[in-house]
């Protein structure tokens, strides 16, 4: 595949997953159209042309060396790492990125420093060792629906959502810290969907994200979707406190 190199790598951000980031690549493949935040961000900055062109990941060759150079002087000041915050560290499909980010996590954990990680591909379960290196680390996947049809509409070269869980499921039963992100969450004019099936079908993580989808013109013209974000939070709330599951609403 393409690369690129960088000048830096870490990054400090402010944002929900705080304190550092890091984004080994630049492009997703997969593509999501609900629009992607991420891809709009690097369009609006030139990084890319357009969606295709941001279909085509380019690994960062020198991530690694960047990350031990990196490392040495922040490390007094990371409580941890996000992967990643513009594109996807298990994309479906590129074994090569899920082997860089396994490398990342790795050499972050031997310098006591956990890692946390989205995907919506999915994890090469068989590749990740649990020990106490890695016990701090949590690993999520995106979830918003459960229908297919959805997802191959808004993360049309995204893993299976059967897939992804199937994968995530794996993890916890081997011991891994697994949470799950039910964001961009959409509103009942784009899909009307039972709440509670989503649930239940992670309820095995140990924690669970909630967030309203923007950017998306369809969620305006729902009369009450004020209304509706706010009876979903409660409704989620309400099943994480049953469940024993650690929840964070944006």
């Amino acid at each position: 595949m393409d690369s690129i190199t960088r000048k830096t790598l870490l990054y400090k951000t402010g944002v929900e997953h705080g304190s550092y980031c890091i984004n080994h690549v630049e492009g997703c493949a997969h593509g999501c159209l609900y629009p992607c935040y991420a891809m709009l961000i690097k369009k609006r900055a030139g990084r890319i042309k357009d969606y295709d062109d941001w279909r085509k990941p380019k690994i960062v060759s020198n991530a690694l060396e960047l990350l031990e150079k990196e490392v040495l002087k922040l490390k007094s000041k990371i409580s941890y790492v996000h992967l990643c915050f513009s594109t996807d560290p298990f994309m479906y499909g590129y074994k090569d990125i899920a082997a860089l980010s396994l490398e990342i996590i790795k050499r972050l954990n031997e310098q006591c420093i956990p890692c946390t990680t989205l995907t919506k591909g999915i994890y090469p379960v068989d590749s990740m060792q649990h020990n106490d290196l890695t016990k701090n680390n949590e690993y999520g996947i995106t979830i918003v629906s459960l229908d297919e049809s959805f997802r191959k509409d808004y993360e049309p070269y995204a893993a299976t959502l059967k897939d992804r869980l199937h994968a995530l499921r794996q993890l916890a039963e081997r011991g891994f810290k697994t949470w799950v992100s039910l964001e961009p969450y959409p509103t009942p004019n784009i899909i009307r969907q039972d709440l509670t099936k989503i649930l239940d079908a992670v309820s095995f993580v140990n924690e669970i994200w909630f967030g309203r989808l923007n950017y998306n013109k369809k969620v305006s013209k729902f009369k009450f979707y004020k209304e509706f974000y706010k009876s979903q939070v409660e409704f989620i709330t309400e099943f994480c406190k049953k469940n024993k599951i650690s929840v964070y609403v944006k």
